[in-house]
């Protein structure tokens, strides 16, 4: 898409794809503003170089800038990151389920609030370093799976409205990643190797649960005991903040097989362990759904992604009424973890997506 003197507003990282996204914007005719989003909170203990929440991004993100010749801001989110994100992401574990906090950034902060930001600048569109395609039409905008398939990112934009597609600009969707550092190589960008960070932005070490014992404090865990499938008490627990879906380590042992964490019931302080094949699940239910073709008139297939890092597999997805739907799969998985996104895909294009609601236990025969 080209710009033809149009102003965006990109946001940029410090890392190297958003950098090389705004000297593509350049070639192709945009009026390129950089801004930089300040999102740690005071006491956020994730201050490491390879974090974009860090005070380094900042510098990496004002040097490019300066290389690139766009003028670079710098914006205090801190006090709506703690409120939306890092306070989401305490509250879903304290409630059971596991978060996806980098749904709730990009929709609510990097397409939501820099939204707002931007038009006081005067710019229309919003830029990022995603690794997704997003097609403008006249009258709609499209959300598809970006080239490189290892670093493909549209299942974290499923949430965006076609009210913030149309105003978004992703210039990477077409590329892959060695391409993209032999560009930063070309402009003598200082960030071309630099290590992608691989964690959540504010929680160091990728731990989670130091960071909840910091953020939430051990008072406020939700204890209560572990039990098998059929109801027979195993052990106490220090907080169903400490489990997920899925989970084998650190659960207590004396069984002949693995035991896996298959069911948490928020409402008792309950987690539920099993064996691997009770994780397996045939359908499931999810809320808050953005179709972003608009919803269908009945029920369609497509391909659903159940985690970032899932393959996808094929579903029947049935539209309900209070902006649900239910999902029966063609081949049943492992491991559908409330809380996470699911997320619809026809072909490569992102039809939309929702977020998966408890599905007890089985009751066994």
């Amino acid at each position: 898409m080209k710009g033809n003197g149009r102003r965006v507003l990109l946001g940029m990282s410090g890392g190297v794809d958003s950098s090389v996204a705004g000297a593509l914007l350049l070639r192709d005719g945009w009026d390129v503003i950089g801004v930089t989003m300040k999102v740690w909170p005071q006491d956020c203990i994730s201050r490491a170089e390879d974090k974009c929440c860090g005070p380094s991004a900042i510098a990496d993100a004002r040097g490019v800038a300066h290389k690139l010749g766009i003028p670079h801001y710098v914006v205090d989110e801190a006090d709506n990151f703690e409120k939306i994100v890092i306070d989401y992401f305490a509250s879903e574990y304290r409630m059971g389920r596991t978060p996806n906090p980098c749904v709730m950034c990009n929709e609510h902060l990097k397409f939501g609030n820099l939204r707002t930001k931007a038009r006081a600048l005067g710019a229309d569109f919003i830029a990022t370093g995603h690794y997704a395609i997003i097609d403008h039409f006249e009258d709609r905008a499209v959300l598809r799976k970006g080239r490189d398939a290892k670093k493909d990112q549209s299942y974290f934009l499923f949430s965006l409205r076609q009210d913030q597609l149309r105003h978004a600009l992703a210039p990477l969707g077409g590329m892959e990643k060695p391409e993209i550092r032999e560009i930063a190589r070309g402009l003598g960008l200082k960030v071309a190797d630099k290590v992608d960070s691989q964690e959540i932005c504010f929680v160091p070490g990728n731990d989670y649960k130091a960071f909840l014992r910091g953020h939430l404090g051990e008072k406020q865990f939700h204890r209560g005991a572990i039990y098998d499938t059929q109801g027979n008490f195993i052990a106490e627990h220090e907080g169903i903040e400490m489990f997920t879906i899925g989970q084998r380590k650190g659960l207590p042992g004396g069984s002949p097989k693995p035991r896996y964490v298959v069911d948490i019931d928020p409402e008792t302080n309950s987690v539920i362990v099993g064996d691997e094949e009770e994780l397996v699940r045939a359908g499931f239910e999810v809320d808050r759904v953005n179709w972003i073709g608009g919803e269908p008139s009945g029920p369609v297939r497509a391909s659903v992604k159940i985690r970032y890092a899932h393959p996808g597999t094929e579903a029947l997805l049935e539209p309900l009424a209070g902006g649900k739907a239910r999902v029966a799969l063609d081949v049943p998985q492992r491991a559908v973890t409330p809380g996470q996104a699911a997320v619809f895909y026809d072909g490569d294009t992102v039809i939309g997506g929702g977020w998966i609601v408890r599905q007890p236990a089985p009751v066994p025969a």
